[in-house]
């Protein structure tokens, strides 16, 4: 429950099976029911969210903590492909229809201020209907390029260059145009030049986005109110403006305060106005 979850219904199977086999004790049966505030359809990890939790749930019922290794291959067995989100929040190379880590790139990604938004009206994706290329399809020039933008953002992270991060995320979000093709995308390209922002990102799975700042940059609260008004004027709604750690609020509810929450005040569900 709720009905339609059928990826976390395979992956609770699926985790019956590996729990049972494990432990030498006979597989069960029993309600697995999800909850939660993950909006579906938007490349949030909805699903892997689901799954995760299914898995977890199944073991914790057999006594068992599975290894992050293990619940990401069940986890694909159960999606197809899936979000690395069984893993400490390193920022990783993650193959995601292999469920293995290619490259852990650091300890953590630089400190950086979102501005996030949704595009397309907020609609969800269907992900497993979006088409995959094989590997094999993959032309040298185009290796060549994924190849450049792994070491880009390798060094990125290494060096802490928010700068450098933007560059690569907008070129990713630019390859991903390749099979989503949001309409909005050159008027998001072009709020982020006017504005100062060091890029943005774009879910390869769906259609949350975010225009990407570097907290130390000069004016950093006027970027942010610019970026806001510009996102309004052409009609893609904001959602919620953040740090890699803690929410800055904006919107009527918070005129005339403008300052981040404090570590562990309590978070205000995602505001999302397209859905």
């Amino acid at each position: 429950m709720p009905a339609g979850r059928t990826k976390a219904a395979r992956a609770a199977a699926l985790a019956v099976a590996e729990c049972a086999r494990r432990t030498g004790r006979p597989p069960c049966g029993g309600e697995l029911r999800l909850s939660g505030g993950v909006p579906v359809g938007l490349g949030m990890g909805s699903s892997t969210s689901d799954v995760i939790a299914a898995v977890r749930a199944v073991a914790d019922g057999y006594g068992l903590r599975l290894p992050p290794d293990t619940v990401a291959r069940l986890a694909v067995r159960a999606e197809t492909a899936c979000d690395p989100l069984m893993l400490d929040g390193r920022p990783v190379l993650f193959a995601q229809r292999e469920g293995r880590v290619l490259e852990v790139l650091g300890p953590a990604l630089p400190p950086l201020v979102v501005v996030g938004c949704v595009l397309g009206g907020g609609a969800p994706v269907d992900t497993l209907s979006l088409p995959v290329r094989p590997p094999a399809e993959a032309g040298a020039d185009e290796v060549r390029a994924y190849e450049r933008l792994r070491a880009l953002l390798r060094r990125a992270v290494a060096t802490g260059d928010v700068r450098l991060l933007g560059e690569v995320a907008t070129a990713s979000a630019r390859i991903g145009q390749r099979v989503l093709a949001h309409p909005e995308f050159d008027a998001l390209t072009a709020v982020a030049r006017r504005v100062g922002a060091a890029g943005v990102q774009i879910a390869h799975s769906g259609a949350v986005a975010g225009l990407l700042f570097d907290p130390a940059a000069p004016g950093l609260r006027r970027r942010v109110r610019s970026s806001l008004r510009a996102l309004d004027a052409h009609g893609i709604p904001a959602t919620r403006t953040f740090t890699t750690t803690e929410e800055i609020p904006h919107g009527p509810a918070h005129r005339g305060g403008g300052r981040p929450a404090r570590p562990g005040t309590a978070r205000r569900p995602a505001r999302l106005p397209a859905l």
